[in-house]
C-alpha cells in the first residue's frame, strides 16, 4: 500500500518532470498546510530547477505583507475563502515571477470551524498567466489527516492546471 507521504513524493516528482519539460517554475503560498506542500516538493532532488518560492502565510498579516492580500478581502470573506486564496496565488505569481502558483487556506482543526466553514474546509487556487482556478474541498479526519489530504489535493490541482495548459497550447 502506498502511504500518503509516498504518494506526495510520486506526485511531486511527476509535477517536476512536467515543469522541467515546459521550462516552467512554480511558487506556493500555504496557510493551513504549514509548508507541507513545499516540504514534499523540496524532498525531490533537483526541485530547485522548478520550485523557487514557498511562503507559509498562516497569519492574516503575513498574507497581506508578503502576498499583497487586501485587508478588505480578508475582512469581508475571511482567510478561508475563494477570494483570499485567489489573491494569495496571484500575489505569489507576481512576487516570484513563476509560471504557475498555488495557494491553500483552510481549517485543519481540531478547533476553529464554524457552521459555514467546518473543520476540514480548504480552499485552493491554481493560477497561471492565462488561468485562475479556485476549488473547495471539505476533508475528514484529524488535523494531520486534513493537512495531508490538502497537500495531495494541491498536487492533483497543479497537475490538472498543467494538463489544461498543455491542451490549450497543442
Amino acid at each position: 500500500m502506498v502511504t500518503s507521504t509516498e504518494n506526495c513524493l510520486l506526485l511531486s516528482q511527476q509535477l517536476g518532470e512536467i515543469l522541467l519539460r515546459k521550462k516552467w517554475t512554480l511558487s506556493a503560498a500555504e496557510s493551513c498546510t504549514g509548508g507541507g506542500l513545499s516540504s514534499a516538493i523540496t524532498a525531490i532532488p533537483g526541485s530547485s530547477q522548478w520550485f523557487g518560492y514557498g511562503w507559509v502565510t498562516y497569519a492574516n498579516q503575513a498574507k497581506q505583507r508578503l502576498l499583497n492580500v487586501s485587508p478588505k478581502t480578508l475582512e469581508d470573506h475571511g482567510a478561508v475563502s475563494e477570494e483570499v486564496v485567489l489573491e494569495m496565488a496571484l500575489g505569489a505569481l507576481k512576487v516570484s515571477e513563476s509560471n504557475i502558483a498555488v495557494a491553500i487556506s483552510g481549517v485543519a482543526g481540531p478547533s476553529g470551524g464554524t457552521a459555514e466553514k467546518p473543520v476540514g474546509s480548504v480552499w485552493f487556487a491554481f493560477v497561471s498567466s492565462s488561468r485562475k482556478i479556485a476549488k473547495f474541498q471539505c476533508f475528514q479526519g484529524n488535523r494531520e489527516e486534513v493537512q495531508a489530504q490538502a497537500v495531495q489535493a494541491a498536487f492533483w490541482g497543479l497537475l490538472d492546471l498543467l494538463d489544461k495548459e498543455e491542451k490549450n497550447t497543442v
